[in-house]
Formats: structure tokens, C-alpha cells, sequence
């Protein structure tokens, strides 16, 4: 069986390549609706910390009732992108076939919401089996009646584009009534249909709050790698322990690469940079941006008439983001235009959708975040506009509460800074229009100003002026009041960096720094304890009863510590 993120050309068996998940036991950040692979940071190294909380678990014992006041017969398996849900439901289907584990199931049905987003008209549950089983016609009714021994995989519900309707009270019962396909998934969820039936479904966090999640016995987390597991990726990736070690040290060296590694997704990014050009092109990457550009140069180095296909691939990407949609019929347009380029099975994945009398190609970005970094780049070097969604407001909440283009955003950014446009230019042969990135500056200039002296909420907007890392912007920004408000954000080691990068610009007071429900610790406070001492006012509200034991000190003299805040957990450090 290959690897899932395996490239045109190379086979990848399990069994040499495959490195063990981290999985915890517990419900995780259900709430949270942002932008999953930011808030990802520092949240897997306390995951892991934490083990008294969280138990690590093994696939097989995914639908174990050792302590369950219940039977688990409904697991959610969440993580953010390219952490490993489809290669951890892949495994445990080649381990079923292999007579491995999962020996509670006589029988394992897979499918994906990828597929059933094909699906335009009513059908029922014994149709959907079949699109993809045709050979168990015969013993499908057996099947279904012994449904205690059955698990039905559903894979990336957050790819669903009914996501949003399957939290209904309107069911069906059998496994032959016909309904719409969001209808009979959520009664497959929820219990109404196979009652006995055991259902993992894996998911994004973005869209877990569409989940009926009172239906769910057991929730479970990837939380990706640890610094051993990336280290054994290295070796089973480069094969040579010599060099793993030489390209482990390379990434160890910077901080941002590192904590990429630890999705293994991000991790065969990483890797695939390193092997293409034995080293990393131009500058170390300094941000998420840099990472990508260097990863399509390293992959896309030697294509010829590199520039088109890259915006072909670009209009693509773009036109399907802007529409919410990550499948594209091989009869579209866009992907037709693709035919013949070589860059498409190095970053679409391809798949056939079967229909009774006809199957037809089906593609994908390997990955959401590299869909947005192209559509970032088809709009940087083009004159489309941008999205309307993008435009600021001063509502601290109003700006993309989905957070769909926060990465987009920031690629955007990232693209239109001086370094990369000249790396672009110089490697891909595509130029950004100046008049283009001097718009961006401008923008970034008058929204973060205004965002600062509305207290509006601010975090994806420094993002976007890290990925720049151009210390004249924040020179040219001169707010008449700096108020940061960074509230109801589970903030990562990400998100403290670009925070931690623009109050080092700044200058003067900072009126006041809004943490609150930021999940901050007593170790970040201490981290960042240089900027606190120029703040008029910290609001954190209920995180401040966690550090009455940090002590503040100016100039060597201590000042006092947070437990000496005010009531209303507003500090005024002298």
C-alpha cells in the first residue's frame, strides 16, 4: 500500500516509511473555528506534557469501553491539516486486511465526503456503499443485519460541502430509504441509522462545530509527531542516516521549520525541500511563506514553461477557494487548461468518481494550505482584485469568523514582500506588479493603524506584517494609540512570534494588551515579560488566576506580580 502524499513516479510502501501518530484521548478544542493549522504551535508539545490528562492511545484501541460508562460505538478523530487522518485511516485498513488489530470488525466500509460531495440527487445508504463496493451486492443485506460488526469510516467531514446541515432533526431508518446525502449521514452520525453500527469520523477543528457532537462516545486528537518521530521521518525519508542527521540539524537550527515538522505532512515538505536542492535556496526561511516558495521552486525547478503552468495552477486554485471548493471535475475548465503539465501530479491528487455507466477524474490539492498558497499567488502577480472578504473592518470580530482566508491572507503577504517577489522572479519567472505590492503595503499600513487605535481584533493582521519581515512598515504605521487586542484566540508559538515581532518594532507605550481567553501561560508571560512592562493595561479576565506566582521586575527590582492586578484583571505596571 503507498504512502497518501506520495509524488508521480515514487512508491512509498508502508511498511519502510510509515512512523507512528501520536493520538490522545479527550475532547479537544471543539469550540475553536479559526484557521486549524495556526493554533496548531505549541498545543502538541503541552498535549504531550500533559499525559496525565491525556492518554495516548493506539488505533486499535480507538473503540475500546475499558472505562466507557457507554459502548463507543461513534469516535471523532480530529487534527489539522496533513497531521495524518487519512494516513491513520489508511493504516488501519491495511491493517485489517493484513489480519492486524480491528479484529472486533468482520467488516470495515471507507468512504470519504470527497466522493459523497459528488452526490446531487436522493439516495440511500445501500446505493452509497455500492458506488465504490460494487462486489459485495450479494453479501450487502448479511452485512448490514449484523451491524454490531461493522465500522463505517467516514473520512474529512470538514471537505463536506453539507457539513453545515448534517446537525438536523430529520431522519432516515433504513439502510434502503432514500434521502438527501446529508440526511443519511447524519442519521448514520447520530445513531438513527445501524444503531449498532461503530462510525469513525475524522475532521479538521474548522468544522467540528457542524458535528452533532452529543452523538460522539469518544473524542480523539492527533497531535502529529514528537521530536524523536520527526527525527525517525528524516531517517525514513532520506534512507542514510548520515544525511538525516546532516538535514535534521539544518532544520533543528530554525524554529519555524521545526514546528512544521512536527505535522508530518509539513514534515514531507520540509523534506522534500531539502532533497531537491540539498540545502534550502536563498535566505533561511524566516516565515510559512518562505517555506512554500522555496518548496515550488525545489519541485518545480526544472519544468519547462514554469511560469504558465504555475498560473494555470494558480486560476485554479484561486477561482475553486473563492467558491469553497477543494474537488474539481476533470470536464472544468480550469483543469482541463492543466492537461499536459507536469506540475499537476506533483501537487493535485487524482481520483475516480464512479457512476452507474460512466466514472469521470476527480482532482484536489494534496492540501488546503498549498490551494491557498497558490491562489495567493495567482492574485499577487495578476490584476485580479482582491476578495471582498479581505477588506478590513473595525468590528473586532465581523473580518472571516470562519477563518477560510487567514492563510490566504498571509501567503498573500508573504508573496507580495520584497524577498520572495525576487525569488519568484528569478526561479519561477513570474513578476509581481509593483504597483501591486506598494497597494499591499499601503493596506497593511492603514488597516493595522486603524486596527490599533479601534482595539478591533488584530492577530491575523500581524501575520501578514511578519510575513513581510520588512521593519520600515511598522516605522510608517505611527498609531495615535497602540491597544493590541489578540482576545479569544488559542494562541501558538506562531502567533506569539508575530505578536512578539511587531511590539519589538513598535515604540512607546502600548495602551493596552487584550490576552484574554488566549489560553497565555505563566512560561509565555515570562517570555514576552519585556513588552509587558510597557503596557498600560493587560486584560486577560479568567487566565489571570493562574499566574499570582510571576514575578515582574524593571531594571532588576521586582514590581510586583499578576496576582496584584485589579479585579477587572487590568494592570498598570510601573
Amino acid at each position: 500500500m503507498l504512502f497518501y502524499n506520495t509524488r508521480h513516479g515514487e512508491k512509498i510502501l508502508f511498511s519502510e516509511h510509515y512512523v507512528n501518530l501520536l493520538l490522545v484521548d479527550g475532547h479537544q478544542g471543539l469550540e475553536n473555528k479559526r484557521h486549524e493549522v495556526l493554533t496548531f504551535g505549541q498545543k502538541r508539545l503541552c498535549l504531550q506534557q500533559k499525559s496525565a490528562v491525556h492518554k495516548k492511545i493506539t488505533p486499535a484501541e480507538l473503540f475500546s469501553a475499558a472505562k466507557a460508562v457507554r459502548p463507543v460505538r461513534k469516535v471523532l478523530v480530529s487534527g489539522v491539516a496533513g497531521i495524518g487522518k487519512t494516513i491513520l485511516v489508511q493504516k488501519m485498513l491495511f491493517d485489517f486486511g493484513g489480519n492486524k488489530d480491528h479484529l472486533a470488525f468482520d467488516f470495515i466500509i471507507h468512504m470519504t465526503f470527497r466522493d459523497l460531495n459528488l452526490i446531487d440527487k436522493p439516495t440511500n445508504l445501500r446505493e452509497l456503499i455500492l458506488r465504490k463496493n460494487r462486489h459485495l451486492a450479494k453479501e450487502l443485506d448479511n452485512i448490514l443485519a449484523n451491524d454490531n460488526k461493522l465500522l463505517i469510516i467516514l473520512d474529512g467531514f470538514d471537505e463536506f460541502r453539507h457539513c453545515r446541515s448534517c446537525d438536523m432533526d430529520v431522519f432516515v431508518t433504513e439502510p434502503d430509504e432514500d434521502a438527501e446525502v446529508e440526511e443519511v449521514i447524519g442519521s448514520l452520525m447520530q445513531g438513527e441509522l445501524l444503531s449498532n453500527a461503530s462510525v469513525l469520523l475524522t475532521s479538521r477543528p474548522v468544522a467540528i462545530s457542524y458535528i452533532p457532537v452529543g452523538c460522539i462516545d469518544r473524542f480523539v486528537l492527533i497531535t502529529g509527531f514528537s521530536l524523536a518521530e520527526v527525527q525517525d521521518f528524516f531517517l525514513c525519508y532520506f534512507q542514510d542516516s548520515t544525511l538525516a542527521d546532516r538535514m535534521f540539524s539544518v532544520v533543528s537550527a530554525n524554529e519555524l521549520m521545526l514546528t512544521l515538522c512536527y505535522i508530518p505532512a509539513f514534515c514531507y515538505i520540509v523534506c522534500c525541500i531539502l532533497k531537491e536542492s540539498k540545502d534550502l535556496c536563498g535566505e533561511t526561511p524566516k516565515t510559512m511563506t518562505d517555506i512554500y516558495v522555496q518548496y515550488l521552486v525545489a519541485l518545480a525547478g526544472s519544468v519547462q514553461q514554469l511560469s504558465d503552468t504555475v498560473l494555470k495552477l494558480g486560476r485554479l486554485a484561486f477561482q475553486k477557494l473563492m467558491e469553497h471548493q477543494t474537488l474539481f471535475y476533470s470536464s472544468d475548465q480550469e483543469v482541463a487548461a492543466l492537461e499536459g503539465c507536469s506540475l499537476v501530479s506533483t501537487f493535485l491528487d487524482k481520483t475516480i468518481a464512479q457512476e452507474p455507466g460512466c466514472t469521470e477524474e476527480v482532482y484536489s490539492f494534496a492540501h488546503l494550505t498549498i490551494q491557498e498558497f497558490f491562489a495567493a499567488l495567482y492574485c499577487a502577480v495578476t490584476d485580479h482584485p482582491l476578495p471582498d472578504a479581505l477588506h478590513c473592518t473595525s468590528s473586532p470580530r465581523e473580518e472571516s469568523s470562519s477563518g477560510n482566508l487567514d492563510l490566504f491572507s498571509r501567503f498573500l503577504s508573504g508573496i507580495l514582500s520584497e524577498r520572495n517577489t525576487s525569488l519568484l522572479s528569478r526561479q519561477v519567472g513570474i513578476c509581481c506588479h509593483k504597483e501591486k505590492v506598494d497597494a499591499h503595503r499601503h493596506k497593511i499600513i492603514r488597516e493595522v493603524r486603524m486596527l490599533c487605535e479601534n482595539g478591533a481584533h488584530i492577530l491575523n493582521h500581524l501575520h501578514c506584517l511578519f510575513e513581510q519581515q520588512d521593519p520600515s512598515l511598522a516605522l510608517e504605521m505611527q498609531p495615535k494609540m497602540l491597544r493590541v487586542n489578540v482576545s479569544d484566540e488559542t494562541l501558538s508559538q506562531m502567533d506569539y512570534n508575530a505578536i512578539k515581532y511587531f511590539l519589538n518594532l513598535t515604540k512607546g507605550k502600548i495602551s493596552e494588551l487584550d490576552l484574554t481567553g488566549t489560553g497565555i501561560n505563566c512560561d509565555t508571560l515570562r517570555d514576552i515579560q519585556h513588552l509587558l512592562h510597557r503596557c498600560e493595561k493587560i486584560e486577560t479576565h479568567q487566565t489571570r488566576k493562574h499566574f499570582s506566582s510571576l514575578m515582574f521586575y524593571n531594571s532588576g527590582e521586582p514590581v510586583g506580580t499578576v496576582a496584584s492586578w485589579s479585579s477587572a484583571a487590568a494592570a498598570h505596571l510601573l
